[in-house]
């Protein structure tokens, strides 16, 4: 029997969403944690003890350096999501990078840039684009199952004002508000079903800290349109609805982690559940294994070139409603 050399990945920047994908590399056969890296050496120890890491350290340097990681998992607020991306593929390191890849079209860019200047991989994790759900429903698309597909809804919220100003989510120093945060998640399920829109509708509202906090989008398409929306001032349904000349598909809530969709067609509504594994981000985990041991630099699911069309149509948001950041004056 084969013996696969296990992926060694290093988790640089150690907070609420490094802790979740930590717990799922733990869940994945060929791969293995092998350092962590945070500002606070504590941390660092503290997080790399709960999950069996290999080495701690208490700078990013010394995991760029460490020869024995072979993919850095970037989980750092979106503001330095390509600073460290790029110091780390200047070491020679393969890279996943939590989304947004980057603030602008322009960051996405240069990223794609330097991965192809040292030949290493780089991904951006847009996670529910691996999720089983999403991948079945996408075929049933493709294949024509609900007939032509003329209407996506997509939505992501919740409450979020209560929460401290200097937090990321309300503070505009860490690029807060809900469109780079969640509502990259209904762009990217309209891209994902129907590619780029011909034209987007869209408008914002805003918070003292000068942060976005609802934005509600309308794409349109030859022969669709999709409304989108995102926010921080409620909880929303996040139940997505794909719906063609033939029929409907649900998303079950919350669609982005979908662990299953019911078909409506015919008079019948069938709902067929898909569980996934540990918080679900095993399978972007096994997708960037794979590549590595294929020797492969970009993802043929979410490649350098879906995460460029992502970065337009969030830059297009932005600019219709004049979302800026101080960091970028």
């Amino acid at each position: 029997m084969e013996i696969v050399q296990k992926i060694r990945w290093g988790i640089l920047g150690l907070g609420g969403i490094a802790h979740k994908f930590a717990n799922d590399l733990n869940l994945v056969e060929n791969a293995e944690i092998t350092a962590v890296a945070s500002r606070s050496v504590d941390k660092a120890q503290g997080f790399g003890e709960q999950y069996n890491s290999k080495y701690t350290f208490g700078n990013y340097y010394d995991l760029f350096n460490c020869q024995d990681v072979d993919v850095i998992y970037i989980a750092t607020p979106h503001t330095s999501h390509k600073e460290w991306s790029i110091k780390a593929m200047n070491h020679g390191k393969h890279v996943l990078c939590e989304k947004p890849m980057g603030m602008k079209r322009s960051d996405v860019v240069e990223m794609i840039s330097v991965a192809k200047k040292n030949r290493v991989f780089l991904m951006e994790a847009l996670w529910s684009r691996f999720n089983p759900t999403l991948k079945k429903v996408k075929e049933l698309v493709e294949i024509g199952e609900i007939g032509e597909l003329g209407y996506v809804h997509a939505d992501f919220a919740f409450y979020a004002l209560d929460r401290p100003e200097e937090g990321r989510v309300l503070n505009p120093n860490l690029g807060g508000g809900s469109l780079y945060d969640i509502g990259i998640y209904p762009i990217f399920l309209s891209y994902l079903l129907l590619g780029k829109p011909e034209k987007i509708l869209s408008s914002s509202k805003f918070y003292k800290t000068g942060i976005e906090i609802q934005t509600s989008m309308i794409f349109e398409y030859p022969n669709a349109q999709a409304v989108l929306y995102s926010g921080l001032t409620s909880e929303s349904k996040m139940e997505a609805e794909i719906s063609g000349s033939n029929g409907t598909i649900f998303l079950y809530p919350r669609w982005h982690a979908a662990k299953g969709y019911s078909l409506k067609k015919d008079g019948l509504t069938q709902n067929f559940d898909m569980p996934t594994d540990g918080n679900g981000y095993t399978y972007e985990i096994e997708e960037v294994n794979t590549c590595l041991q294929e020797g492969k630099l970009q993802s043929e699911l979410w490649t350098h070139q879906n995460s460029l069309d992502l970065a337009e149509l969030l830059e297009t948001v932005r600019l219709q409603n004049g979302i800026t950041f101080p960091f970028e004056q």
